[in-house]
């Protein structure tokens, strides 16, 4: 059951886009977009569809500065106070129900920076810019390190790069699929479902 609110935070109000399944959540799933755009890009929406089908609660979060019109994104401790302001709200909304972090770009840093912070179980990084296109001595890579159980999804053409696996970093590489992951975004979807279900986080 679909539903819209805003929640107020300390850099203006963030708008929550929540879908709820028919019966109790196994896990509830955060999710923010990338810098330009927003949460209704197709991997989210195709990432929405699957999760709350396999009774998952998803919220997708509209940062404040893309609330207010602005592309330009927030510096990285706005995004992210924001963030944590609105997944407390959540948290409290479903007391007891495993929290996962996730989004895709700058969602997915976002995600990872605070993913312990927010006191989540696992993160889905979807489109991780590993670094700045034809920068790749700029990397973020130190992002995804945040202990928890991560799974990045990329495509083998993103000129952002693609993260290597490492311990609690599980890595899949999308082929033929740029930075915005629009060839297959079905696809994309089963790719993270099955990693939530090996988990115990959605339903088989």
């Amino acid at each position: 059951m679909p539903q819209d609110e805003i929640i107020q935070t300390p850099r203006g109000p963030a708008r929550v886009d929540i879908d709820t399944p028919p019966g109790p959540g196994r896990s509830l799933l955060v999710l923010g977009h990338g810098a330009g755009g927003g949460v209704d890009a197709p991997d989210l929406c195709a990432l929405r569809d699957a999760a709350v089908a396999a009774g998952v609660i998803v919220a997708r979060v509209t940062q404040p500065y893309r609330v207010a019109g602005r592309r330009a994104p927030a510096p990285a401790g706005h995004l992210d106070e924001a963030w944590g302001v609105v997944l407390a709200v959540l948290r409290d909304r479903w007391p007891g129900v495993p929290v996962l972090v996730g989004g895709r770009s700058s969602g997915a840093r976002v995600a990872c920076r605070t993913a312990t912070t927010v006191g989540a179980v696992g993160v889905v990084a979807l489109a991780f810019p590993l670094h700045p296109p034809g920068r790749p001595e700029r990397s973020r890579a130190g992002e995804l390190a945040s202990g928890l159980p991560t799974l990045v999804v990329n495509g083998d053409r993103d000129p952002f790069g693609v993260p290597e696996p490492a311990p609690g970093v599980h890595v899949v590489i999308r082929p033929g699929e740029r930075h915005d992951l629009r060839v297959d975004p079905t696809g994309t979807a089963v790719v993270v479902l099955d990693w939530l279900r090996r988990h115990g986080w959605a339903q088989d």
